[in-house]
This record gives structure tokens, sequence and C-alpha cells, in this order.
């Protein structure tokens, strides 16, 4: 779905409804049977033949929610996320990598560097 124009769409389905078989209406436009078959029961039940709404379902996580709750929650650790989600850990890695939101902690060891050399001074 997608490739075609309306304007093709409405006319290969005009041009069967007009007496032509499937068959002779699929070579004339040189569309596929199935194709033909989509838009024709579109047609009768919407009367349109514009593109569909893509509805995307998000299995676990929904990026929106996703987003807000990291702003909402700066720092909080992928796992936290993850059970607040009821996801794992490389599932909020993944979309958060989608979202082009990085999540990058300071390592332990440097941490434990910066309190010793504070210690020190």
């Amino acid at each position: 779905m997608g490739y075609y124009s309306e304007d093709l769409r409405k006319k290969a389905v005009e041009y069967h409804q007009s007496g032509h078989t499937l068959e002779e209406t699929r070579a004339v436009f040189t569309i596929s049977l199935t194709a033909l078959k989509r838009w024709k029961k579109q047609y009768q039940e919407t009367g349109s033949l514009k593109n569909k709404e893509l509805n995307r379902r998000y299995k676990k996580i929904d990026p929106e929610k996703l987003s807000a709750y990291v702003k909402e929650h700066p720092d909080a650790y992928l796992r936290e996320i993850a059970e607040d989600f009821g996801c794992t850990d490389e599932a909020v890695r993944q979309v958060l990598i989608k979202l082009k939101i990085t999540r990058k902690k300071r390592p332990r060891y440097i941490k434990n560097e910066m309190n010793k050399n504070e210690m020190i001074s």
C-alpha cells in the first residue's frame, strides 16, 4: 500500500466496475490482483481509496511514555526504568537508541578514583 497514487487506484476500480474482469483490469493497469481486490473492497466499504493510516502498537514500551519518564527521572538506571515498564533492560536500551536519548553514567571506577583523590587533598 502507498506505492500507487489515489488517482490510479480510482481509475482501476472504475475500469473494473464498468464491466471488465479482474484479469483484464490487472493487465491494463499492470497491478497485482491482490491490490485490485483490496482497493475494490476498500472502495465499497469506505467510498475512498486514500492510504490507510498506520496503527502502530508497541509491544511493551510506548516511546512517548518512555521519553516523558526519562525527563521526569533523569537519573534512573535502565534496570529501574525496565521494572517500571515491566520489560528488560535491553528493551529499554533499544527504544532509547531509537529515540536518540543517551543514558551514559559515569563508570564506577572513575567515581572511586575521584573519591580517593578528594580524600588526599
